[in-house]
């Protein structure tokens, strides 16, 4: 199993960079720029995003969140039962991943004062999960 959970982690760990490499071409990382991206920008000719790209968008980010973040938290816990801190980082890497998507969606169709709390709550899980990612690979390959 060690080569198939090693394979997994390291996924995970170029998932990670590559995911925030991709939002900021789509979505935008800053809060300038996913104001522009969500509700459109008239001095420069930009139009609000599609409702129903927007729905597809966010559908897409709750499916790969759930995917990485229930098997990283697996081999997480198994590998790492024995910390004290074990228990405090799954619940803040999944509280943060919970809000990505709930304060992006609430900045759309709410208010866009949510727009820094998605961007802190995205970047908080991705740094949470390079974090759980290469915590686990060192202690499956160097702690013996």
């Amino acid at each position: 199993m060690r080569p198939l959970i090693n394979g997994l982690l390291l996924f995970i760990l170029l998932y990670l960079p590559f995911d925030i490499f991709v939002k900021s071409y789509t979505m935008g990382i800053s809060t300038t720029t996913v104001m522009t991206t969500l509700f459109g920008n008239e001095n420069e000719f930009i139009d609000p995003i599609n409702k129903s790209v927007f729905l597809e968008f966010i559908h897409i980010q709750i499916f790969f969140l759930m995917m990485i973040l229930l098997s990283l938290s697996a081999i997480f816990i198994r590998l790492l039962s024995h910390k004290s801190n074990t228990l405090l980082i799954i619940n803040l890497v999944m509280a943060s991943a919970l809000l990505t998507p709930i304060t992006l969606f609430s900045a759309y169709f709410y208010r866009s004062e949510f727009v820094p709390l998605y961007i802190f709550a995205f970047f908080s899980w991705h740094l949470l999960a390079f974090y759980m990612t290469s915590r686990s690979l060192w202690e499956l390959n160097i702690v013996k």
